[in-house]
């Protein structure tokens, strides 16, 4: 049963991925900026700003794939770098007024895209779903690959 379950575990989270994957391109295309754009952006606007690295840590990039992202977002002013005041080494990332509008515009499509899934989840089963998301993703995180 081990490996049977894990075989159909992993045919579920492929489909998911898949399924997830496609929804992000069409939604980030609407954005006009490619899906890693899309996660930087995010991933800035939640917290408003940060460093490379940590961004890079943060969506596991290596640091020049990030730093390339970057550059294209600083080139379209969706994000500016600025040094830091204490430490000029420090350059921090914080996303443009513009960038701000295209994160809105993120978080919002997906927020709804989310309630409705979880609102389409049976009410009796969703903390469940919730619990067993969490487990799984720990278990990601404890048994990262290659």
């Amino acid at each position: 049963m081990d490996e049977k379950g894990s075989n159909y575990l992993r045919e579920l989270i492929r489909v998911l991925v898949r399924n997830l994957g496609v929804l992000e391109k069409s939604d980030a295309s609407c954005c006009k900026v490619t899906i890693s754009q899309c996660h930087a952006i995010v991933e800035i606007g939640r917290v408003e700003e940060i460093s490379l690295n940590e961004l890079a840590e943060l969506l596991t990039l290596d640091k020049s794939t990030m730093s390339r992202t970057i550059n294209k977002l600083v080139e379209d002013s969706l994000v500016i770098r600025e040094l830091h005041p204490e430490d000029r080494r420090y350059v921090t990332i914080k996303l443009t007024d513009n960038g701000k509008k295209i994160f809105k515009n993120i978080e919002g499509t997906m927020g709804k895209y989310y309630k409705d899934i979880f609102m389409s989840i049976p009410e009796n089963k969703r903390e469940q779903i919730l619990d067993s998301l969490r487990l799984l993703t720990e278990a990601v995180n404890e048994n990262k690959c290659c």
